[in-house]
């Protein structure tokens, strides 16, 4: 027998050792606490037993049993009540048939525990057992490693493979040592993720590099015109000044949106949670539609009664803003756009907007929140592919999400579900 088998029989007989002083604990537990069981069984029984007699006694009107009077003068203190010998037997006898009872009924109990003792006795055991299972696997490897003979070699080896990790890398490191495996597992975990965010940010970087290099050589086209031409034609003077303008905002707008996710990434944007009131975030997003955008036709549906969720007003207020937003873009001039509020059947409370835009497919559905992401037949309207991203964001933030459905040619309807009810 090998001295991995032997290390494994014995502990195995440990773990043996141990279950048997706990289920040998365990039934004199049980037999202890039944004991104390039939002895409260027996005193209430008999406590019951002599407050019946008791009772009947109190009741009794006419004896029962044979009595004889006899009187020694003419007053009543001078009753003598003399019980006869036959009197006794009866009372004696009736005294001892309850106490036989209780004792059968008691015996009758212990009978049935010692039966429920029997039946539970192996299974008990095998609880027992199968709850120190996971204590005994956990000492086997514990014992394991410590016997690992961690020499030089593996120690180089482990730091030569850490030298070379590359976050771009891909292919699974192999340390080729079977001693190394659990490490040569978390080390290929903790490359999986490097990876994974590497290329996230590579991405992002690509995405956010390729979104400002648009309105930079919009300006420079610009400012290079006004250069040559500008200063002498009040006409591409103009037309410049208001490009440049167009096209800062826009950048502006776009570096605003890309902080905010990276605030958020790093978890800095500071949110405060209180009691609001969906209906009046939406009566302010409704009446400020209307103020700014007068080629749509706005509608706002309300409920009857006022929704309540635990929010942060003002980040809600920009994810509204970033669907109506959506909403105007792509939807004709002169269409409606409803806004509404209300609560589910199953209790959840929800915002939405609803169009009669150019919908999206359903492959478009599955990336629309991810960043820079447009869809083909949307690049023609100026955007930057953030802000769906960042009401994605805030709609995590307050543990809801989005429900929605679109139609090419039909609409869209996007409802923020909150999982609180």
């Amino acid at each position: 027998m090998s001295k991995q088998a032997k290390r494994n029989e014995n502990q195995e007989r440990r773990v043996t050792s141990i279950a048997n002083k706990l289920h040998g604990q365990m039934v004199g537990m049980r037999l202890g606490l039944n004991f104390a069981a039939n002895i409260f069984l027996f005193a209430a029984l008999s406590v019951m037993w002599i407050v019946m007699k008791e009772t009947e006694k109190l009741g009794e009107i006419v004896p029962t049993y044979n009595r004889t009077f006899t009187t020694r003068g003419e007053n009543l203190s001078d009753l003598v009540y003399v019980v006869s010998s036959k009197d006794e037997i009866l009372m004696e006898e009736r005294c001892f048939t309850p106490l036989l009872y209780i004792l059968l009924v008691v015996l009758i109990a212990v009978v049935f525990q010692l039966i429920n003792l029997m039946f539970s006795y192996y299974g008990d055991y095998k609880k027992i057992k199968k709850t120190l299972n996971p204590i005994n696997e956990i000492a086997l490897k514990a014992d394991e490693l410590n016997k690992i003979s961690f020499d030089d070699s593996k120690f180089h080896t482990i730091e030569n493979a850490i030298e070379h990790i590359s976050p771009s890398q891909t292919q699974e490191l192999s340390l080729g040592d079977p001693d190394l495996q659990g490490i040569e597992a978390a080390m290929n975990n903790m490359l999986s993720k490097m990876h994974d965010t590497y290329m996230q940010q590579a991405r992002f970087v690509n995405d956010a590099s390729h979104e400002l290099r648009t309105p930079i050589a919009v300006i420079q086209g610009y400012a290079n015109m006004l250069d040559r031409w500008g200063k002498e034609d009040e006409e591409i003077l103009n037309e410049s000044i208001t490009a440049i303008k167009n096209e800062s905002d826009h950048m502006n707008h776009l570096v605003e949106q890309l902080l905010f996710l990276a605030r958020g990434d790093a978890g800095r944007n500071a949110m405060t949670f209180e009691d609001v009131c969906l209906n009046d975030i939406m009566q302010e997003i409704y009446e400020e539609s209307l103020m700014i955008d007068e080629d749509h036709v706005y509608r706002y549906k309300e409920t009857s009664a006022n929704v309540h969720i635990n929010a942060d007003a003002s980040m809600i207020k920009q994810a509204m803003r970033v669907l109506v937003d959506n909403a105007s873009k792509y939807t004709e001039k002169g269409d409606e756009i409803v806004l509404s509020t209300g609560i589910q059947e199953d209790g959840h409370k929800y915002i939405q907007v609803q169009d009669t835009g150019i919908g999206m497919a359903a492959v478009d559905i599955k990336h629309m929140f991810e960043r820079f992401y447009r869809a083909d037949d949307t690049r023609k309207v100026q955007g930057t592919g953030l802000g769906l991203s960042i009401a994605k964001w805030i709609v995590d933030k307050h543990r809801g999400h989005f429900e929605i459905l679109s139609r090419k040619e039909l609409g869209t309807r996007i409802r923020i579900v909150f999982d609180e009810n």
